[in-house]
C-alpha cells in the first residue's frame, strides 16, 4: 500500500519525517511524495524534496503535514478540491499539526473529532468550526481519519495507527527500533492549556 505524503511550500519537516520514519518500518508500505504540481518543494529552511503531481496519487494512506504554508494553501480552491478527492479515495488519511486545517477545509471532517497544533489551534478552528475540535488530545481518530497535535505528535499518531492496523506489539517494535518513547495515550497531551 502506498503512503502518499502531500508536501507544499512551507511544510514543517518533522510533521512528515517523523510519521514516515515509523510507517516505513511496515514492509507492506511504500512511501511516495506529492505536491500540487509536482517538482521540487521547499520547507523554506533549506530542505528541498522532489515530488510527483497530486493527480498521480493512488488510493492508500494519505499523510498531510502542516507548516506555515498551510495559511496560504487553505484558501487555494484547486488544492482543496484535489485534497478532498485524494482523501475521499484513500483507505486512511492522517494529518499532522495544521495539516488538519487543510483537511477540515474540504468538509470531510465536519461533525468529526479532530485536533491540531495548540499554538495554532484558534486559527485552525476558524478554518472550519463544524469540526468537533479537541483541544486536549495528542491525536484523534474517526474511522479512516486521524489527526495529531503539533509536530512531534505525528510520530505518536503514526505509531497509534500502526497499533490499530497491526497490533500494539508491532507499534512498540517500531518505536523501539527508532529509540523513541511512544506516548500511546491519545488523550495525554502535555501541551494542551488547562
Amino acid at each position: 500500500m502506498d503512503v502518499s505524503v502531500i508536501l507544499f511550500e512551507g511544510f514543517t519537516s518533522l510533521d512528515f519525517i517523523g510519521p514516515v520514519e515509523a510507517l516505513q518500518r511496515i514492509p507492506e508500505y511504500s512511501i511516495r511524495y506529492f505536491s500540487p504540481e509536482g517538482g521540487a518543494v521547499s520547507n523554506g529552511k533549506g530542505l528541498n524534496l522532489a515530488t510527483e503531481p497530486m493527480a498521480d496519487i493512488r488510493p492508500g494512506i494519505l499523510l498531510v503535514p502542516g507548516g506555515f504554508g498551510t495559511r496560504k494553501l487553505v484558501n487555494d480552491g484547486a488544492f482543496i478540491s484535489a485534497l478532498r478527492k485524494a482523501a475521499e479515495e484513500s483507505a486512511y488519511c492522517l494529518t499532522v499539526c495544521t495539516g488538519s486545517a487543510l483537511l477540515a477545509k474540504t468538509g470531510l471532517l465536519d461533525g468529526l473529532a479532530a485536533t491540531s497544533n495548540k499554538r495554532a489551534f484558534d486559527w485552525v478552528v476558524s478554518v472550519n468550526p463544524r469540526v468537533r475540535w479537541q483541544r486536549r488530545a495528542r491525536w484523534a481518530k474517526n474511522g479512516k481519519y486521524y489527526s495529531s497535535s503539533g509536530v512531534s505528535a505525528g510520530i505518536d499518531m503514526a505509531l497509534g495507527f500502526i497499533s490499530d492496523r497491526f497490533g500494539e506489539a508491532k507499534a512498540r517494535e517500531a518505536a523501539g527500533a527508532m529509540e523513541y518513547v511512544w506516548n500511546s495515550d491519545p488523550g495525554k497531551d502535555p501541551f494542551a492549556a488547562d
